[in-house]
């Protein structure tokens, strides 16, 4: 049970396989077998170089399927009927769109904030279409600036917000769960047991939008304090429909994405949503850095690593919290760099 520092030959493993999700290569093989790595300068040196090679798009993909769920896109089954739209190649273009985005915030350094907020996206024809963006043909992705700011940042995703419904609806709740615990590392527990399943409109009756369905079932006192808090982000993106496409009415129904959280915070659409995270960057950078690291050490953050979150954010500080930072202090913190003998990382 003691703890112990990893050796170098352990340190260069635990580190491709963190940035490259393989084995290390022979360059930083021989520096670990020359016991370099301790040398703060030459693993700093190493991190970079990793950073900087093709093979760290396997930190793209892979911390991205898991962070954002994007691997659940593959898995997604919208109702042909009412979205017939729907096909693999939609499904492809939606996972791709994140990735290239996700990797070019990383390989250009961008600040972590700039997830909520980025003006560009990337898009090929089918992709476009779907977005009601013109002028993009051709199966080829490419970077293209935003008209507007309803899709600005990972919030405007078609692949987060299709992760996030049902199949034949979009769904308040599990959406403002999503951003809870992905953006403000603040997961609510787990749902009582016996909870009845939100009633769905019936043929032939008036049909009821799904903030009125869901004001009933707030009624139930187990079930309102975490709605209380779920709710209000996750009416934040009604105007994205199941598939991610923008609307303003849902069944005749006019959109109403107005909320207020606990605390008496209004917010109102995708914009308001994506301003109270701003405000609350701290949070989100905190939040996201507990999820790299996570990925990087292969187990949950607990309570005694908080120490070492908060200090790789305080050391970030200086360079504006920018993706290089950030991983340059989870690989040189004490999670990453020491191990419990006879038990996990």
């Amino acid at each position: 049970g003691a703890p112990y520092r990893l050796s170098d030959l352990e340190l260069a493993s635990r580190l491709s396989f963190f940035l490259w999700s393989s084995i290390p290569d022979d360059a930083l093989l021989e520096l670990a077998e020359q016991n370099r790595l301790q040398d703060p300068v030459v693993f700093e040196q190493q991190v970079r170089r990793m950073l900087a090679d093709d093979r760290s798009t396997a930190l793209v993909t892979s911390f991205g399927a898991q962070w954002l769920f994007l691997r659940n896109v593959r898995m997604a089954s919208p109702d042909r009927f009412q979205f017939p739209e729907w096909d693999d190649d939609l499904r492809v273009a939606m996972t791709r769109e994140t990735e290239l985005f996700l990797e070019s915030q990383i390989r250009e350094n961008r600040p972590l904030g700039e997830l909520l907020t980025a003006d560009y996206t990337f898009v090929n024809e089918r992709l476009a279409h779907h977005y009601g963006l013109p002028d993009v043909y051709g199966s080829q992705f490419r970077r293209v600036s935003l008209p507007d700011d309803r899709r600005a940042g990972l919030l405007g995703h078609a692949s987060i917000l299709t992760v996030t419904s049902f199949p034949n609806r979009m769904s308040p709740v599990v959406r403002g769960k999503w951003v809870l615990e992905n953006m403000l590392g603040m997961p609510p527990p787990s749902p009582p047991p016996n909870v009845p399943e939100l009633e769905e409109n019936e043929r032939g009756e008036a049909p009821r939008s799904i903030r009125e369905r869901l004001e009933l079932h707030r009624r139930n006192p187990v079930c309102a304090s975490c709605h209380a808090r779920m709710d209000p982000m996750g009416f934040a993106l009604e105007p994205f429909d199941a598939i991610g496409r923008w609307r303003s009415a849902d069944d005749g129904i006019p959109v109403d994405a107005r909320g207020a959280l606990v605390d008496g915070t209004e917010i109102d659409g995708p914009r308001g949503l994506r301003e109270m995270l701003v405000r609350r960057q701290d949070e989100f950078k905190s939040a996201l850095t507990e999820k790299l690291l996570t990925y990087a050490i292969g187990r949950g953050v607990e309570y005694y690593d908080m120490p070492a979150v908060r200090r790789i954010l305080r050391e970030a500080e200086s360079d504006d919290h920018r993706w290089q930072s950030i991983i340059l202090g989870i690989t040189r913190s004490t999670p990453f760099q020491m191990r419990t003998a006879g038990g996990e990382s």
